[in-house]
């Protein structure tokens, strides 16, 4: 599985954007997917998962929206009213059937798309 992602930028607090990840192969549906976020001088830390369920990290639920599109092969992270602390490198992340927290556990890595929230 190769992951693509995009969409990120710049953009004022309170404003929003949508990451984009589009995956190669024809499992897409059997993966779970998920988005990190790193942060200059922090650990990269676990933003939401989808399968057919969705986990959402405390520190953005209410904020962030994550769905997937298997018929195009894509993952999408909706943000909404962003904060500076919203400033980082998303990744996407892909891994066979259950999703999980840790980055660790998955297999598969996109190549990061910047978020930049300007306060």
């Amino acid at each position: 599985v190769q992951l693509q992602a995009c969409g990120g930028g710049l953009v004022q607090a309170g404003g929003s954007l949508r990451l984009s990840c589009a995956a190669s192969g024809r499992t897409f549906s059997r993966y779970a997917l998920a988005w990190f976020r790193q942060a200059p001088g922090k650990e990269r830390e676990f933003v939401a998962a989808i399968t057919g369920s969705v986990r959402i990290a405390d520190s953005v639920k209410g904020r962030f929206t994550i769905s997937r599109d298997n018929a195009k092969n894509t993952v999408y992270l909706q943000m909404n009213s962003l904060k500076a602390e919203d400033t980082a490198v998303y990744y996407c992340a892909a891994k066979p059937f259950l999703s999980a927290k840790i980055g660790n556990e998955y297999d598969y890595w996109g190549q990061g798309t910047l978020v930049t929230v300007s306060s």
